[in-house]
């Protein structure tokens, strides 16, 4: 369930009454995502919105960066939720005593089945993406990256032998050769850094391939090497519910990806310890989670099991023709 906190019917009318939205017609809660409040929202001017609670676990201070790339991103044709301003000229609000943002809404719905006819459009999507950030000059370090694995780890130590014996001693000599091997010099830009199935949203067509009608949640959107994306792309698309991974959604993924950016000889060379990298990342982040979240937290615990078994794949990868090139 993604309402964390609950607003009242009087309190959102009267936060609507700074926007030129209308009436408020019909609103309730999404019961998806794991990290904010968000709300479907239909108004008499405008149509429908949504409304997100951004809670505890977003940094406040960097809620304008996102808006601010959203909003670029939008301007430059890409479809992404687009930050709604008030008659001041101000997106970033407070609600219920959380800041709050409406934003546009987006038609389609995220697959829950991963097809291979998925793939494809998802990697045009993922380098128009790419394209449509360069003009955004603000930059945002990567929380998330290379430094923070580590120190991830090391407060996973105590209660990591717990999820899977040995499991603490097989991570730390996964990351010391990915910190090694880490790549320096590749392109760079904006990344989504989180682009799972349930981010992006599909129109199915009565004939032909699905079609990406929208790309959502860029709250852990940073600067980085534009390869990493396409890295965790492929850990969050490409591997069937057994774990085995699909060449073939690979395959299409990077071909059409690189049909519209195609990747240096740098980038190709890296892209397993980039894969090693992604997995790690989220496996490090699902663990901290299931090893510190005390009953009744509002944080929804993931298997890091899942990515134990994607990390050993990327780490017996001898170079890209383990993902279809």
């Amino acid at each position: 369930m993604a309402v964390y906190t609950e607003i009242s019917d009087e309190a959102l009318r009267a936060f609507l009454a700074d926007y030129d939205l209308g009436e408020l017609l019909a609103f309730r809660g999404i019961a998806e995502g794991v990290e904010n409040s968000n709300y479907a929202l239909k108004t008499s001017e405008g149509g429908d919105f949504v409304l997100t609670l951004y809670e505890k676990r977003v940094d406040p201070a960097e809620l304008p960066w996102f808006l601010g790339l959203m909003r670029h991103l939008a301007s430059q044709g890409l479809s992404c939720p687009l930050p709604v301003a008030g008659r001041d000229g101000i997106a970033l609000r407070e609600l219920a005593g959380r800041p709050a943002a409406i934003c546009t809404f987006l038609p389609g719905v995220w697959p829950r089945r991963v097809r291979q006819e998925h793939c494809a459009p998802l990697g045009a999507a993922l380098a128009m993406l790419h394209a449509a950030g360069e003009g955004f000059r603000a930059e945002r370090p990567n929380g998330l990256g290379p430094r923070a694995w580590a120190p991830l780890l090391e407060r996973c130590r105590e209660g990591g032998d717990a999820v899977q014996p040995g499991l603490v001693a097989e991570l730390e000599g996964h990351l010391s050769g990915i910190l090694r091997e880490w790549p320096r010099g590749l392109p760079r830009g904006h990344i989504h850094a989180d682009l799972f199935p349930d981010n992006v949203f599909f129109l199915e067509q009565e004939r032909g391939t699905p079609r990406v009608s929208g790309l959502i949640d860029f709250y852990f959107a940073c600067t980085d090497h534009l390869a990493y994306d396409i890295a965790i792309c492929l850990n969050a698309w490409c591997f069937e519910p057994d774990l085995a991974f699909n060449i073939t959604k690979a395959r299409a993924l990077l071909g059409a990806y690189q049909a519209l950016r195609p990747l240096s000889g740098a980038e190709l060379e890296a892209l397993p310890v980039l894969c090693r990298g992604a997995a790690i990342r989220f496996l490090l982040t699902r663990l901290y989670d299931w090893t510190h979240t005390p009953p009744g937290a509002l944080v929804t615990r993931k298997d890091p099991l899942e990515y134990l078994r994607r990390l050993r794949f990327h780490a017996a990868a001898k170079d890209v023709g383990a993902y279809g090139l």
